[in-house]
Order: structure tokens, then sequence, then C-alpha cells
């Protein structure tokens, strides 16, 4: 079943052409994956199809009837609205017989408002969505229901849109960059979420990971033409290695065929038959084949960075916590000569905090960091740069240096740099504020490595990356002599770039892990118990704590519907209980309602009972 077709669709801003006659489909249970540079015309794209924009010419044709949802990068809420307010604000007809049901409860003399509303939920299968709905908002860790959402941070906020786009129950679900704000927790299970629910997808992503393990089709916009893959990103990469392989060898065959053509057009006179005409014509085609190149470009470097001293950074006892919130309790680590560390853990579990101890931006409780005397940062921080205005491209870099040495008394120019970075010669002389979000945050990156650091730090480097992009980075920090720490949610690039890990886990606790993401996952799913092994991270001792049983995902799930249902048969105790109060009650009567009474107590005895077991295996 055909969702949605997009027709010869082309689009331009005043000189600039993003995309001209880009045609494909999106078909029911599709997942698919929209792969593009940054500024070639990704979100544009999306926003044409979810009608915030218009091509000029070509045209969208919907299914009719097909539920759309879009989840944007700047999702837009209503800040008056709390989390609660803002899900139930949703046009899913379920969202609103729960509604209507949890403020039934919230007045049980209204007997008739509620058997409405409880017979609505029976009606809709309202349970089961109910618990759908409570496990969305809690993997997603939107406990706090009556929070506005005014005072909610960035993240929260996307996440918040991300539970109401879910929750929303779409027939096509249209998302950008879905990953961003999420930690590797939260990744995962959306993961498995898209992964077990039949739903149509069409996202753009940088993750490469979630495209892997999500995605059954693949659309890329390369040098402005469309190429479909029906597979995930493995069977992307394999086939578009082949297409450029081909793209090369044709490419070769039309330059043999030019350097032939060129010779004939030499030896021709000027007067020319109708048949030499054509064939120029031809001609002039096949030289523009033949000059066709591909803009693709590898990072081999090598740097000659300042060398590292015998001493390059030390932690000795370091703590620090924000009211009765713990950080790091007593962290101990030597940093040694190009150690290359990954930093994961849940939100707010302190990474960025960590990032700030290190590069002094934050003074620890107590405890002491101690720098090498030739250490010299280069940090890249989530908030980006903050240009002039009418600033050009090349010009916020060389604020920052003109060149970065190379060894054997070579260098590489601000204006190398930028183009290894994908910026082209007539990029750079454009403004700053005519660049989109991901060549910003490149142009950032850029803006870091020209001052030419030994010690790495990146805080989110690959969030609103291109994939292409991210792969120059990763070939630039496989070049990186120095030392280097990241955090990222991108496992992917995790995988590829660091050594170990510093794993937070929360109240102070830090694991210390000798490997990469892929490794760590892999040894925590083989423990026995499948629970995390709690390490306050030191080089040279690691003390164990007692791993902490927790509910899986299904019991969590087995208790939110424990106590939906408990409050319903309090609800008909309080309702049967009234009864006894009518006074012309005959005999029967009372031993039916007796009956009734003493069913309804066993009933809640035993879901009292079954949730008090939880409770404990919780606690």
């Amino acid at each position: 079943m055909n969702y949605l077709n997009v027709e010869d669709i082309s689009k331009s801003f005043g000189e600039l052409s993003l995309f001209e006659h880009l045609s494909f489909s999106i078909h029911k249970d599709q997942k698919v994956a929209f792969i593009a540079k940054n500024g070639t015309g990704k979100t544009t794209i999306l926003n044409i199809l979810t009608g915030s924009d218009t091509p000029d010419s070509g045209k969208i044709i919907y299914r009719k009837d097909v539920r759309m949802a879009f989840l944007s990068q700047e999702p837009k809420l209503n800040p008056i609205l709390s989390i609660r307010e803002s899900i139930f604000a949703s046009d899913n007809p379920i969202l609103k017989v729960i509604e209507n049901y949890h403020k039934a409860l919230e007045n049980p003399n209204d007997t008739k408002t509620y058997q409405f509303a409880f017979d609505e939920m029976e009606r809709f299968q309202a349970w089961d969505f109910e618990n759908k709905y409570t496990q969305i908002l809690y993997k997603l860790k939107l406990n706090d229901l009556d929070k506005k959402v005014n005072a909610l941070s960035g993240g929260q906020k996307k996440r918040l849109a991300l539970a109401t786009t879910l929750l929303s129950k779409p027939d096509l679900l249209i998302l950008d960059e879905p990953t961003n704000h999420l930690d590797l927790e939260m990744i995962e299970w959306l993961e498995a979420f898209f992964e077990k629910e039949s739903i149509t997808l069409f996202m753009v992503t940088h993750d490469r990971y979630f495209l892997e393990r999500v995605c059954s089709t693949i659309i890329e916009l390369d040098h402005g033409k469309i190429y479909s893959y029906k597979g995930n990103y493995s069977y992307f990469l394999e086939k578009k290695e082949e297409r450029i392989q081909n793209e090369a060898t044709e490419t070769n065959k039309v330059k043999q065929l030019f350097k032939k053509e060129l010779k004939w057009i030499r030896r021709q006179p000027k007067a020319r038959t109708t048949k030499s005409k054509s064939r120029i014509d031809d001609f002039q085609n096949i030289k523009k084949r033949a000059h066709q190149r591909r803009q693709d470009h590898e990072v081999q470097l090598e740097i000659n960075m300042e060398r590292h001293g015998a001493k390059i950074l030390e932690l000795h006892k370091v703590s620090k916590s924000f009211d009765e919130k713990i950080i790091l309790d007593g962290f101990s680590y030597t940093i040694q000569k190009g150690e290359r560390i990954g930093i994961i853990g849940k939100n707010g579990t302190g990474k960025s905090t960590f990032l700030n101890m290190i590069t002094g931006e934050i003074k620890p409780d107590s405890g002491k960091i101690v720098y090498g005397e030739t250490l010299k940062f280069g940090y890249y921080t989530q908030q980006g740069i903050q240009p002039k205005p009418q600033q050009k491209v090349i010009d916020i870099v060389r604020d920052y240096g003109d060149y970065i040495p190379l060894k054997k008394g070579r260098q590489i120019s601000a204006q190398q740099l930028l183009e290894r970075f994908l910026f082209s010669r007539q990029k750079q002389y454009d403004f700053v504020e005519k660049l989109s979000g991901g060549e910003r945050k490149r142009l950032y990156l850029c803006t870091v490595l020209i001052q030419n650091p030994n010690f790495l730090i990146l805080d989110e480097p690959t969030n609103d990356l291109d994939i292409v992009t991210l792969n120059v980075l990763e070939n630039f920090l496989l070049d990186f002599p120095g030392c280097l720490i990241v955090v990222s949610h991108d496992r992917y690039f995790m995988d590829k770039i660091v050594d170990h890990l510093f794993v937070f886990q929360g109240n102070g606790i830090v694991e210390n892990f000798p490997g990469n993401y892929t490794d760590y996952r892999f040894y925590e799913d083989s423990k026995p118990n499948n629970s995390p092994t709690k390490l306050k991270a030191s080089k040279k001792h690691n003390t164990e704590a007692d791993s902490v049983a927790k509910l899986s995902f299904n019991e969590q799930k087995e208790l939110k519907n424990l106590e939906s249902k408990l409050k319903s048969l309090e609800y008909d105790k309080k309702l049967l209980e009234t009864k006894f109060e009518d006074l012309s009650l005959d005999v029967e009567t009372i031993q039916k309602l007796s009956n009734d009474l003493k069913d309804l107590i066993e009933k809640i005895e035993k879901k009292e009972s079954m949730s008090y077991k939880f409770l404990l295996k919780f606690e």
C-alpha cells in the first residue's frame, strides 16, 4: 500500500539550487532512512513532506486518510501545558478515553461518569494502551507529569515531543534526528520499540547502529540524484561502494571516448554535415560526463602537534556534588600518552560536568586535578559558535589560527582544513548565518582543530552531523596523535574511535571499562543476572558494589497495570458498599451483595499481594 509519492520535486533559494527533479515513494510498513550531506536539503524535504514548505515544482501525493506525525529537531510545544496535558492534547482517541477515566477516578461520587469512562476503557481496550503510555514516559524519563513545558530542558522537550508523537499512533511517522538528546539506554529502547511496532517510518538520522537495526530501506540524495537501497545500513554501504566503483569504471570509459572524439573534432573541416553536428552535440555531453568529479574527501594527516611531557593529566580523589546529587566521589585516574577515552551514561549523571572540571571551568569540591606543562586543550562543547553579524566562514576559522603544522615541515591551511571538512572554496566565503545547523557544527569543529591541541575533549560532537561528515571526523580523529576524551551517544562512532570507557552509573559511581561500547554491551549482556556491576573508577583500584535488583521492563508494565486495576476495583467496592445503605433490601438481595463484596475483596487482596511482591523486589 502506497502512503506517499514524491513526484519530480525541485527547490531553490535564490541562486542556490538545493535539489531538482527528485522522486521516491513511501509504502506501508516500510522503515525508511533518508541520507544526505548537511546543507543539501534534508530538513527542507522533511518540511515539504509534512506541509510546512512547498516545492518550486513537482508535487507530493498522499494516500487518502493517512494519519501523519512529524518529530522535528525543534519541536513546538505549548509552554503553559504540563507534561500530562501535552500528552493528552494529542488527537489519539484512546488517549482521550484514558484521560476521561483518570478524571472519573478523581470524582468517585459521580457513578454515572465513572461507569461510562470504565465502559469506554473496555470498549477501546485502553488498558493495554495505558500500559504502553506509561512505559514510554518511564523509558524517556518523563516522570514529573505535572511539570510545565516552559520549565523543561531542551533535551526533555525533545523527549516529550517524541513521546507525544509515538502516542499519537500515526500511520506514517516522520522523524528528524530522533536519537538526539537521548542517552544510550533510551536509544536502545527506541530501537526495540520500532523493531516490534507495526509502524511506517521515514527518518533522517546519523546514528548508524540505529540505521542498521531499524531501517529496511535507505534513500540517499547524492550529488543531486536519488538512490534507493532495499536493506539496512551494511547493505547500503556495500551497494554504494559497488555503485561508486561502477561509476568510476564508466567515467574512465567515457574519458577514453572523449579523447577519441576530441581527435576527431580537431580533424574536421569547418563545414559540417547534419551527421557531424549530431556527433558534436554528443561530444559535448560526453565531455560533461568525463569531467565529473566526486566531492568525497578522506582525511590523511600526520599532525605535528606539541609533544606531551611525562605528565599529562592526573585526577586525585576528585569529588563533586550539587546539593544531594553526587557526580564524583573520590575519583582517581592518570591519563597516559595517546589514551582515547569514551564517556557514556544516562542523562543527568554528570558527563558534561566532568568535562568542565577537567578543563577548569568548574572546580571540584575536594581532591585535585594536576595538568602537564605542555597540555593544550581543544574543547568542543554543545553550545557551538556565536558568529558576529556578516562574518564569513573562512574568517571564523582564521580568528583561531591560520594553519595546522604537519610533519616534514608541511602544513595545512585554514582553507585546506575547511575543504577537508567539506566546505568548498566558494562556500568558505558564505556568511555564517546562511549555514544549516549541521554545517555550523562542522565549522565549529574546524575552529577547535585549527588551534592544534594535543588533548581533544569532545562533548556530543556527532549531533546534527551527516554520515559523510562523521566519516571525515572519524578519519581525522584516527589520525590524531594526542589524547582524546569524547562524550557521545553514537555507538558506531565510539566503537571506531575509543579504546576504553568511563561508564557514569550515577550517585558518584563510575566504571572504568577496558574496551569500546560493543565490548561493554557484550560484557553486560553476558552477566548471569544481566544487571550492571557498580565500580568506582581508579587506574589501580576498582571496588565492586553489590548489584541492585531492579524490575524488568515487563514487570514495570505489569505493576502499572496492577495499579490501574486496583483503583478500578477499589472504586467498585465503594459503590457496592453504598448499596447496603438501602433499608428496603430483602434478605436474598443482601446475601447476593455480600457474596459480590466478598469476591471483590478477594480480588483486591490478590492484586495488593501481587503489587506488594513487586515492591519488595524493587526495594
